[in-house]
């Protein structure tokens, strides 16, 4: 799974009809929505769109005939493997009309099309931990976070016996972190998920 790293454009012409499309990186639905409201053209003949954020996800057609044009955008999407992510597909009708197949090729290529070019990062899974570390351990222990690659520390509650570290850590790496912590502690310390 991938995310764009910005904003990506394409545009092409099919059977004299324009289409011009956006992609961006959102994070919520109102951001979805402020994307499509803020970018549709106010004189093209359709602007189709299409976001998705994790299992949610909502597309329009615009006018244009059912499943002609937000789906097969959603399907691009997918057919990508992009998350978080609204593509919008803005159509001026050049007075050729491409039959319902026709407008889902060039709504879906379209898309397709913007995605292949954008600038994408890998989306990586990570795991909510706490890590508790008596006074004793904490300078040594912090100096191995530190050189622990993927690893976000949040912040840090200290306690009257030392400090608990809550971290963001990919899941992969998270049972080398947890093995880490034991032999730096001698099995003092014991990684468990955060509930906050």
């Amino acid at each position: 799974m991938f995310k764009l790293k910005g904003p990506a454009t394409s545009e092409r012409e099919i059977r004299k009809s324009r289409f011009a499309t956006i992609a961006a990186p959102v994070d919520d639905e109102a951001a979805a929505r402020a994307f499509i409201a803020e970018n549709s053209f106010a004189d093209a003949t359709h602007n189709c769109w299409a976001w998705r954020i994790g299992t949610e996800y909502r597309f329009s057609d615009d006018g244009e005939p059912g499943g002609t044009a937000g789906k097969p955008i959603l399907q691009a999407i997918e057919g990508q493997e992009v998350d978080c992510v609204a593509v919008l597909v803005s159509r001026w009708f050049g007075g050729v009309k491409l039959g319902t197949g026709g407008l889902a090729r060039a709504y879906g290529g379209s898309a397709a099309e913007c995605l292949r070019l954008a600038e994408k990062l890998p989306v990586v899974a990570m795991t909510a931990l706490v890590l508790p570390v008596a006074f004793s351990d904490l300078a040594l222990v912090v100096a191995r976070l530190q050189a622990f690659k993927g690893l976000v520390v949040g912040r840090r509650d200290f306690t009257e016996t030392g400090a608990d570290f809550h971290l963001q850590v990919p899941e992969v790496d998270a049972p080398a972190l947890e093995e880490l912590v034991r032999e730096l502690t001698n099995g003092r310390s014991n990684a468990r998920f955060d509930e906050d």
